[in-house]
């Protein structure tokens, strides 16, 4: 069965200037993502989708491959990582290289490792999945979610809500954003990384971090210096 980390990672971040690329612990962050997928002996290809030189070659010098450029159609504010996939798809199919199985490895994702890689992999191929992802379990019912009116003032969907105990509630999960693997014929023929037929392995709060502010980006390096010194102490 082959099987390629596709490592998608646009240029021109707003919120964060160059944060796929900006220096974590004194080497670009994307590097760890490429690195761990190296590491988990898992691929037969590891590839950089990006529409940046820079990325580009900050990639190639990390150990990946960046075999084109992603399109501009699929570079925008609006392109979904599906998007991304099937481009992926048809170029490699354009020079007759075709693969079984996809993970698709996000470039902040210093905290995960080769062993949670191959252990959603096992999963994927043993039960026969469309997908497997690693998810972290909601702190609050989803259902007790408050919004904000235009003026300023609380609503929500079922006031009966918070009459229930929050026991009471069906445990809810989000996704970690890390990374994804996938089956490419179910994922094509789902139209999206996500359905029905996909499951995941629960991360408690250390071993994720989602990043679109710099204080999550502090956050970041504290779990991460969290997770080396846990190491150290088991070695």
């Amino acid at each position: 069965m082959r099987k390629i980390a596709i490592i998608p990672a646009r240029g021109g971040s707003k919120r964060i200037p160059n944060k796929n690329i900006k220096d974590f612990f004194g080497k670009p962050i994307i590097s760890y993502a490429i690195e761990t997928a190296i590491k988990s002996n898992l691929f037969d290809e590891i590839m950089v989708s990006t529409d940046s030189e820079e990325i580009k070659k900050i990639s190639i010098l990390s150990g990946a491959s960046v075999p084109f450029m992603r399109s501009k159609i699929n570079s925008t504010d609006n392109s979904t990582i599906y998007d991304v996939i099937v481009e992926v798809v048809k170029e490699y199919s354009k020079k007759n290289i075709n693969f079984d199985y996809g993970c698709c490895i996000f470039p902040i994702s210093p905290l995960i490792n080769s062993e949670i890689l191959n252990k959603c992999y096992k999963i994927l191929t043993n039960g026969k999945y469309h997908s497997v992802l690693p998810l972290s379990h909601s702190d609050q019912p989803i259902e007790r979610a408050l919004k904000l009116d235009k003026s300023n003032r609380l609503k929500f969907d079922n006031s009966e809500v918070f009459r229930k105990m929050g026991q009471d509630f069906e445990p809810s999960y989000f996704d970690t954003g890390q990374f994804c693997w996938f089956n490419f014929n179910q994922t094509i023929s789902a139209g999206s990384l996500i359905s029905s037929n996909s499951t995941g392995i629960i991360l408690n709060r250390f071993e994720y971090q989602d990043v679109n502010t710099l204080d999550e980006w502090e956050m970041l390096k504290m779990k991460y210096n969290h997770m080396l010194n846990k190491n150290d102490k088991e070695a």
